[in-house]
């Protein structure tokens, strides 16, 4: 495995848009960008190591960025950083090797970024990528709601659940398909954090999108406990999840 650090993706932050990327010993690979959750106000693109050698072991290339957070930075500018991240891996990454396929996920509120850039068009449309030409993308107990950060920002009490453009469940039904996607949340997740999860996907089942493409897996614990925890083998559980997935989706 190969690392190569601090890229800079964007044009205003040097310190704070860059990103990692770590390769496998193959010369054609999928690529897993990996947006760090810490309610987009803290943690780094350093979260994503703990799937590292899991998945690099096994011949997928990995992504972590980093992006303008709380309190310096204020919506959308880290919907703004994510899609420019996408942009920028779709664009460069073949400097690397020969990539199969860009799949996009997050954790908590690298969920929420994930989610926003599947089904809100707007973000990557500036790059010239349509989100249902991604791989695929991996929603990881993230917001489908306007995230309680979004809303403290707007002075609104971080509890309400408001659907509203800065929502990702507000624009389902708003593109003709989508790529396939990986809905992950614990049975004792944040509160209201499952019941959401189910709407948003009884609301692509509602659009009649075909659900052959929507995998879901509830899994036992709190709220991104499957991120740092290991399976009865001895591996990372969100890894071997992500990979079951890469794999299903490209067979």
């Amino acid at each position: 495995m190969k690392k190569i650090e601090n890229i800079f993706y964007g044009d205003i932050s040097p310190e704070t848009q860059l990103l990692d990327i770590y390769l496998p010993e193959a010369e054609h690979f999928p690529v897993y960008l990996h947006i760090h959750g810490g309610g987009i106000e803290s943690r780094d693109k350093s979260d994503v190591e703990f799937l590292v050698q899991y998945l690099t072991d096994r011949g997928v290339a990995v992504v972590g960025i980093d992006y303008r957070m709380y309190p310096s930075a204020s919506y959308p500018e880290f919907i703004h950083d994510a899609a420019r991240a996408v942009a920028w891996t779709v664009k460069n990454i073949e400097q690397y090797g020969i990539c199969e396929g860009v799949y996009v996920g997050g954790s908590s509120a690298g969920g929420y970024l994930s989610m926003m850039l599947c089904f809100d068009k707007q973000w990557l449309a500036p790059y010239g990528i349509d989100p249902a030409d991604l791989a695929g993308y991996v929603h990881n107990a993230g917001q489908p709601t306007a995230h309680f950060n979004v809303l403290r920002e707007r002075g609104i009490d971080s509890r309400r659940v408001i659907i509203d453009e800065t929502a990702p469940i507000y624009h389902i039904g708003t593109a003709k398909e989508y790529a396939p996607m990986l809905f992950l949340v614990s049975d004792n997740d944040m509160e209201n954090r499952y019941e959401q999860t189910m709407l948003t996907i009884s609301t692509l089942r509602h659009f009649r999108y075909d659900m052959s493409k929507v995998h879901l897996e509830v899994l036992h614990g709190i709220h991104c406990e499957h991120d740092f925890v290991n399976d009865e083998n001895g591996d990372n559980v969100l890894a071997t999840l992500i990979y079951k997935f890469i794999k299903n989706t490209r067979q």
